[in-house]
């Protein structure tokens, strides 16, 4: 580190004013003091200048960072201290461009002479983090790795971040595996955290269980993040051995835990447990309320929703976006469009919350259930916020819902507009031509689909059984277990047809494609046989609980509905919107999702 020049360490000003320095924190009151400095000539001096820079760092913009970078350019020879506070600035700032700015002043100070240290790279890659700059993490890595000290422990932990949040998996885990025996909490949090971030869930949780097998003790990060990745997954077992683990090593104090685990509870499936969590905890905030009121709109409770933001409100807490968020859900998985339209307004105006576009995606996808369609769309166009795909695809699936071709190529445009790679959008749409069987148009955009490389994501269920959780894809059969599986659904399914289950063929969109073919092409959706293998694998009468990454079919719905009548099993499903929970021939959501 360079060493502090005699004029880094000369007495601060003894003016009144100047005592103002240490509570100084918004970029006005810090060039008031400058120019009070220039007119009272203490300009030159390097403490308060130093002070200054620090000041306007704390609460980073990025005018108080342009301004900051101009004072740190007047100090004659600055240090690797004060170039360390400069680098925490931009880390803190939320501005996308700060990571080139960071990188540029960087290597100015390289020139000049000053030697980064751990704490400076430990900054300078949490700005690449927040702005996905790749390139300049990589470079920040090799000059780290030139200096020895890419293993430390500060360093270590923010390489591993920057390559996840910059989506790349593979150098991030070759850090970490680097780092060998010395790995810290901090460096296992990263990594298990990254790996969820970009959906990975399976190997955080693997990374977890290596991380108790060591003698590194988790922390309340460590929890969280494997608690989400249960949630993820909806591995209930897994989630249970967490909460006994959390009560055994005293964690269970920790409001932000027992928040993760009302939604890890909540998206295994498990209501009740999560019931039974916000009902003990002691102290309750804004998160554990607002986990509550999502739990219920997601499981279909909506009156238990609303009812527990009215008390909520008794309770004095004040809700913030994700609460609205869960009582929007809850209006449109019960068709109260009036009462939707109530809390999007109140919450603006009785409490200041700015509705983002995810409350505005709520909204259009209750009017869109509702048939309300015209209204959904006007509602997209008339939006203060610029659309995203995202939006325009909630509207589109009620199009597709409602038969409405003629408004659901007006969404198309718009989505191919923002995004034409998603092959989910061809899918909607294609089989609406089918449906009405305008084939010249299905195979136009099939044959547009491939020009542009766009791919269906294949239809995905998961069920843990004894702790593991296992995967199956639409139409596998190269699963082993998926082979031997078809043969337990086409015997399931002999059994159905003699209760009652009619297969609906009119969902699958194949010109010239038999019935029988059809049928088939149904029975192995990921859904059946995820059920299937629990009902093979679990006991009798014990709940089946399967987790899928699109929207849960109308013939695999109803197959379910029978499926838990027949074997007088409880079927819980979380698909890509909701929970259904089947019993007794009966779903949750009245049909209606």
């Amino acid at each position: 580190m360079a060493t502090a020049s005699p004029s880094t360490t000369a007495a601060q000003p003894t003016h009144p004013v100047f005592s103002l320095l240490p509570d100084c924190t918004s970029l006005d009151q810090a060039k008031q003091i400058h120019a009070f400095a220039l007119k009272s000539r203490f300009a030159d001096d390097v403490s308060l200048l130093s002070k200054l820079v620090s000041s306007c760092t704390v609460r980073p913009t990025p005018s108080s960072m342009l301004y900051a970078r101009k004072l740190f350019g007047e100090i004659p020879q600055p240090d690797t201290r004060l170039f360390n506070v400069m680098a925490r600035g931009y880390s803190r700032s939320v501005d996308t461009t700060q990571p080139l700015r960071a990188v540029s002043l960087f290597v100015d100070v390289l020139n000049s002479g000053i030697s980064p240290d751990a704490y400076s790279f430990s900054s300078l890659l949490k700005v690449c983090a927040n702005g996905g700059a790749l390139r300049e993490g990589e470079q920040l890595h090799a000059y780290a790795i030139k200096l020895a000290v890419a293993s430390n422990g500060f360093v270590s932990p923010t390489l591993i971040n920057m390559y996840t949040a910059c989506g790349d998996v593979d150098s991030a885990r070759k850090v970490f595996d680097n780092v060998g025996d010395d790995r810290c909490v901090v460096a296992y949090n990263s990594m298990i955290t990254g790996y969820i971030h970009l959906g990975w869930p399976n190997e955080g949780l693997s990374l977890f269980r290596e991380l108790l097998a060591s003698d590194v003790r988790p922390d309340d990060v460590t929890i969280l993040s494997a608690l989400s990745a249960c949630a993820l997954l909806g591995a209930l077992d897994l989630g249970k051995w967490l909460h006994e683990y959390v009560k055994r090593n005293g964690f269970h104090k920790n409001v932000k835990a027992n928040t993760a685990l009302i939604d890890m509870y909540a998206k295994c499936g498990s209501l009740g447990d999560a019931v039974l969590v916000f009902e003990n905890m002691k102290i309750r905030d804004t998160q554990a309320w607002s986990a509550m009121v999502v739990a219920y709109a997601t499981h279909g409770s909506s009156a238990k929703a609303i009812r527990t933001f009215e008390e909520m409100k008794v309770e004095g807490v004040l809700p913030d976006e994700i609460t609205f968020l869960g009582l929007l859900q809850a209006c449109s998985h019960a068709g109260l469009v009036e009462e939707g339209y109530c809390f999007f307004r109140i919450m603006e105006e009785e409490y200041g919350i700015i509705p983002s576009i995810k409350h505005y995606g709520c909204m259009v996808d209750m009017l869109g259930r509702a048939g309300r369609l015209d209204q959904a769309y006007d509602l997209i166009i008339k939006s203060p916020i610029e659309p995203n795909p995202i939006l325009w695809r909630t509207l589109l699936s009620a199009c597709s819902s409602h038969d409405n071709i003629d408004m659901a190529k007006s969404v198309i445009k718009q989505i191919f507009e923002l995004d034409h790679g998603h092959g989910g959008d061809y899918v909607v749409l294609s089989n609406m031509f089918a449906k009405a069987g305008r084939w010249d148009d299905v195979n136009l955009l099939r044959k547009m689909m491939g020009q542009r490389g766009a791919v269906k994501v294949p239809g995905c269920s998961s069920i843990e059984v004894e702790s593991i959780v296992q995967e199956f894809f639409s139409g596998d059969g190269v699963n082993p277990i998926c082979a031997s599986l078809h043969r337990a659904v086409d015997e399931l399914f002999e059994e159905l047809k003699l209760a009652g289950y009619v297969p609906d063929t009119s969902l699958v969109h194949h010109e010239g494609m038999k019935d029988k073919d059809k049928e088939l092409a149904l029975r192995y959706h990921s859904e059946k046989l995820a059920i299937t293998f629990g009902l093979l694998n679990t006991p009798p009468r014990t709940t089946i609980r399967v987790v899928k990454n699109l929207r849960v079919c109308k013939d695999c719905h109803a197959a379910a509905k029978l499926i838990s009548s027949i074997f007088g099993r409880q079927i819980i499903l979380r698909d890509v919107q909701r929970f259904h929970h089947f019993e007794n021939g009966v779903c949750s959501c009245a049909d209606f999702w």
